[in-house]
């Protein structure tokens, strides 16, 4: 307060355009997606989380795609004396074969064979302390060694910044105060001694980052700890890692030898390491992400070994290893990943994986290892054998799969804006950023830039795109011919058997938990259905668990039961479903009546209603809806029946065709379409009164300019089941189809030379 300082307002024309363009992009993609894609799933685009999403997708289909090769890891196990004159074992390591021929070879070679240490060589390292805590290393450290999520380990980092405990907890920086670093001097050298203290000053690799805070760090270093326990966890790996970047350095001492084989050019070679003086080890290890785990880990010391030294051999063993593709992305993973990217900011990355989990574009699960077996070989007494063992392979834990909406939208994405989920422009774009906060570019320029072609393409693509439906074609079904496809419905992914014109209904299975569009197989698709049939009977009533367009249900003679969202219809046996039955019956039962016709109550997709002479009317929350009064009942009937006499202006129910008032002007209803009247030659509305003037014929050609073969499909549908009670040979079913086909494109053909 003392000494204030003017605002940069370059900064602030900088955050400004941060978020105009960030909410261009959500509120101009996500409308198409909702068009092009679902209206039901709170779809969303953006920036960065599409980006994200993008990165999970492509990982998945590199492991999908990947084929493991089997090489053959070989390894020698040999005795010698250590310092104390007792025997010790210790493994030395030869060249991978490439084939169990290769391996079984090698180990034959060795029969019979010296081994003698051809060369001994002990070389010093050393091992150096990261740098203090940015708000992404804090996210993948306290992923890997306490187990937090993103958003966990921010909202306890906020609270200890809140409470004084710590820094400010949104940084890209790695530099610390002087202030700090003098606090840290002391405490090390106070509680280690001087010998265990080494002074640096570390620089950012991010060439991006702004470092407008210094690094995550403890306000006072001698708070070693603090009370709140459902912080300390989080406190003390800051205090930790703060400490230890001020420390000196490990001090190690590294032997590799090298062993030879009389009757073999192949050389094995011995490594050990053993830690000198542990330096800022005696306070903090870093742990490593799995994709940086070497696959050997040197540990321990090997016993006193010279040059020439006979060594007896144990055991040779040559175990049959496969190669791995790069694993799945953790939480902590993606944000160094989205750090390296250049894309988005401290801030930003634990709201972006927050808002991809929850729109479902991605899921945080386990997933269960596959069995697999590996050949070994063993070389012991001049004897070579060789078995089959069992492993399971695969198993991971907590890590990001790609639901298959997260496919689908990343697809239709990548086709159609292109450019947005580049991930060298996402980068360019926080460059351009940084750039406004320079001084170096106005921002409302860079938004202009941006903003017209980028308008153009959302209104090219709600135009010109296809629904998406990341439909895949499985196989046909051999006893109906139908054809079984996977693909995206209303209420996420599942299984269908027929279309949508066949005479019988399709059939719906949901695609569980672990298995997906681009994945399943045609057996495992038709293996859903197994549980489709009659269970069994409840009052004299076949009972069968299906899924259908609006999710799973139970099917109770000619009534249909809605399941919870999700349910997994393997878990439902009779039992259940008779459950699920009287509940509906309880529910049904009539709460009253008005005009002498029964009135029932339920909750449905839209809340809560009750149901009279057919009509469904929803009850507002006003109402208390576990105890209306009949008074309520009557009153909610009667504004219905009033709306109800007030929305139709033409109704022709065996066409299933009505005109109604809309919001604005009057539309057609068409079965479930919903068709908008075309404008006035003078650019007007119809109005109700000039509506009311319209014949059925006027409002089939207003249909059928929206849907050109609105009638036909009537005529092709209705035919069959006429058929149907006098085709009972297969023979009269392929003569009686034929003809109608005919007479439908004859009658096209004719409609078509009329239009012209």
């Amino acid at each position: 307060v003392e000494n204030p300082r003017k605002l940069d307002m370059n900064l602030v024309m900088a955050q400004q355009a941060r978020r105009i363009l960030d909410r261009i992009v959500g509120f101009e993609l996500s409308p198409v997606l909702w068009r092009k894609i679902s209206m039901r799933n709170n779809l969303s685009a953006g920036r960065v989380q599409s980006v994200a999403v993008r990165i999970i997708v492509e990982r998945e289909r590199e492991i999908n795609a990947f084929t493991p090769v089997s090489t053959f890891k070989i390894e020698g196990i040999f005795t010698a004396k250590d310092v104390t004159k007792k025997n010790v074992s210790f493994t030395a390591v030869g060249k991978n074969q490439n084939s169990a021929n290769d391996a079984a070879t090698f180990l034959e070679s060795c029969i019979g064979a010296t081994y003698k240490v051809s060369d001994v060589q002990v070389k010093p390292g050393k091992r150096s302390p990261s740098a203090p805590f940015t708000t992404s290393t804090l996210q993948q450290e306290a992923a890997r060694k306490i187990g937090y999520s993103v958003a966990r380990t921010m909202q306890i980092a906020q609270k200890l910044y809140e409470n004084g405990y710590i820094t400010y907890m949104r940084t890209d920086s790695v530099n610390l105060s002087n202030t700090a670093l003098g606090d840290i001097t002391n405490t090390v050298k106070e509680m280690y001694g001087k010998e265990y203290h080494q002074f640096r000053k570390y620089k950012n690799k991010n060439e991006a980052a702004q470092e407008a805070h210094e690094a995550i760090r403890p306000t006072y270093m001698n708070r070693t700890s603090i009370p709140e326990k459902e912080w300390a966890k989080l406190y003390e790996l800051i205090w930790k890692r703060t400490m230890a970047c001020q420390m000196a350095d490990a001090q190690l001492e590294k032997t590799t030898a090298r062993i030879a084989i009389s009757t073999n050019r192949e050389e094995l070679t011995a490594t050990g390491e053993v830690i000198v003086f542990d330096g800022f080890l005696k306070v903090y290890r870093e742990d490593k992400d799995e994709d940086e785990q070497e696959e050997e880990t040197i540990d321990g010391m090997l016993p006193p070994l010279s040059k020439g030294q006979v060594l007896p051999l144990q055991q040779m063993i040559a175990t049959e290893k496969f190669s791995k593709p790069l694993p799945r992305f953790t939480e902590a993973s993606l944000v160094k990943k989205l750090e390296e990217l250049g894309i988005g900011r401290p801030s930003t990355y634990a709201p972006t994986i927050s808002t991809i989990l929850k729109r479902g574009y991605i899921e945080k699960r386990d997933k269960e290892g596959t069995p697999r077996k590996y050949l070994v070989f063993h070389l012991e007494k001049d004897k070579v054998n060789k078995k089959t063992e069992k492993e399971i392979f695969g198993a991971e834990r907590s890590k990001l799969f790609p639901s298959d909406l997260g496919l689908v939208v990343t697809d239709f994405l990548k086709q159609y804006f292109e450019e947005i989920m580049d991930y060298s422009f996402t980068a360019r774009i926080e460059e351009e950023f940084d750039e406004v906060a320079e001084g170096k570019m106005k921002w409302n320029k860079m938004i202009d830039a941006f903003y017209l072609p980028f308008k153009k393409e959302v209104d090219n693509t709600i135009e010109n795109a296809e629904r998406a439906k990341g439909e895949r074609k499985l196989g046909v079904e051999p006893e109906t011919g139908k054809p079984v496809v996977a693909r995206m419905g209303r209420y996420g992914a599942m299984i269908q058997i027929g279309g949508v014109d066949d005479e019988e209904k399709p059939r719906f299975a949901k695609i569980p938990t672990g298995q997906s569009i681009e994945t399943i197989s045609f057996e495992e698709a038709m293996n859903l259905f197994g549980a489709e049939g009659s269970m069994g009977l409840y009052e004299d009533k076949e009972v069968s668990v299906n899924v259908g367009r609006y999710g799973p249900y139970v099917k109770w003679g000619d009534d249909f039961i809605s399941l919870p969202r999700g349910t997994d219809l393997q878990t439902v046996d009779l039992a259940t479903a008779i459950r699920h039955i009287k509940a509906k019956q309880l529910a049904d039962k009539p709460v009253g009546s008005y005009k002498n016709k029964p009135i029932t109550k339920g909750k449905g997709r839209f809340g809560p209603f009750i149901k009279w002479d057919g009509m469904f009317i929803n009850v507002p929350k006003k109402y208390d809806f576990d105890n209306l009064s009949k008074a309520d009942m009557d009153e909610l009937i009667a504004a219905k029946i009033k709306k109800e006499a007030n929305r139709y202006i033409h109704r022709w129910e065996d066409e299933n065709i009505s005109v109604e008032n809309d919001r604005w002007a009057p539309i057609i209803r068409f079965g479930k379409k919903k068709i908008r009247l075309p404008k006035k030659k003078n650019g007007a509305r119809f109005t109700p009164e000039e509506a009311a003037k319209f014949t059925l014929e006027d409002v089939k050609k207003f249909i059928e300019a929206e849907i050109p073969d609105a009638f036909s499909k009537q005529k092709k549908k209705a035919k069959p089941t006429a058929r149907k009670k006098t085709a009972k040979k297969k023979v009269a079913k392929k003569t009686t189809k034929a003809a109608p086909k005919k007479k439908t494109k004859t009658a096209a053909k004719k409609a078509a030379k009329k239009k012209k």
